[in-house]
């Protein structure tokens, strides 16, 4: 699934996402220093898997390990 970077506190690495249909998904520190980015800016497409209401994993498609660019 993708959805596009809402907010995001460099301070304390948490944030949320919008989901296409237009749900704000929260997302913590842990599961953004989990993705291996430095930074993410409001509208940037991430890469995404949700356990229904908690973001649980963001990427970018291309970026790190075992993540081909296609």
């Amino acid at each position: 699934m993708q959805a596009s970077v809402h907010r995001f506190d460099p301070a304390t690495g948490a944030g949320s996402v919008l989901l296409d249909d237009g749900r704000e998904v929260p997302f913590d520190a842990e599961v953004f220093d989990a993705s291996g980015l430095r930074h993410v800016r409001p509208g940037q497409r991430l890469s995404i898997t949700t356990d229904g209401e908690r973001l649980t994993r963001l990427w970018i498609v291309g970026i790190g390990e075992g993540e081909p660019i296609r």
